[in-house]
Order: C-alpha cells, then structure tokens, then sequence
C-alpha cells in the first residue's frame, strides 16, 4: 500500500509539473494563441527593433528579444494547419527568415537598408492580408 500511494504522488507530480511547463511554454514571448493579434503584435515589435538606432543601449536587448519571439511565432504556428496556407502567414514567414538569418550570420551588425526596406514591404503585405482575412 506505501509503495503505491508513493507511486502515485509521484505521478501526480510528474503530470502537474509537466503540465504547469507546457502551460507557460508560449506566453513568456507574448504569443496567446490568438493569429492575428500574434502577427500584429510581433509585427510591431521587430519595427521597432530594426528602426533603434544602432547608439542605443537597448538595440542588443531589443535584438535578443526579437529573436526569442521570431522562434516561439515559428514554434506555435508552424504546425497550425489552420493558418499555414494563410497568404499573411507565408510572407510573414519569409520576413522573419530573413531578418532571423540576418541576426544568426552578422549579429554584430545594423539590419541593411535594403533588408529593411524589403521587410517593411513584406509587414504592410502581412497588414493588409490579416485585414482582409487571408
């Protein structure tokens, strides 16, 4: 009887605490659950990222926290059938590649120009396509 009342209290843990880290998992990034209000969201957050200027103490912060969220956006959606064959998903996808290779490969240097330029056109591209619905 002790050893399966022990048994048991162990597997009530084990399950409360693994369902305690899968509840936590996303939130901490801000993604809800919620597509659009993610993608406009995280929209607005990599514009601001990219628009500091590169004397402000906070740009390294800022592109640290851009990358934790371009990786917990592409966690949560990439498996969601419901938005992968959304037109705004797979421009967003494109946009967040490019700005996350852009980090990986020269992470000690301002986003380009022309990236930028280009990610804001592919942003108003995701804007118009989430107010439309696509």
């Amino acid at each position: 009887m002790k050893r399966f009342l022990s048994g048991l209290l162990a597997l009530v843990m084990v399950v409360s605490i693994g369902l305690t880290g899968c509840a936590a998992g996303d939130s901490a990034n801000g993604i809800s659950g919620n597509y659009q209000a993610d993608t406009l969201a995280l929209v607005n957050s990599l514009r601001d990222a990219i628009t500091l200027p590169d004397t402000d103490p906070a740009k390294r912060a800022a592109q640290a926290d851009a990358r934790a969220k371009i990786n917990s956006y592409a966690a949560h959606y990439r498996r969601d059938t419901r938005v992968a064959g959304l037109n705004s998903y797979t421009t967003m996808r494109t946009a967040l590649n490019s700005l996350a290779a852009h980090y990986s490969n020269y992470p000690n240097r301002p986003v380009p120009d022309k990236l930028q330029k280009r990610l804001e056109l592919e942003f108003r591209q995701v804007e118009a396509s989430l107010n439309r619905g696509a």
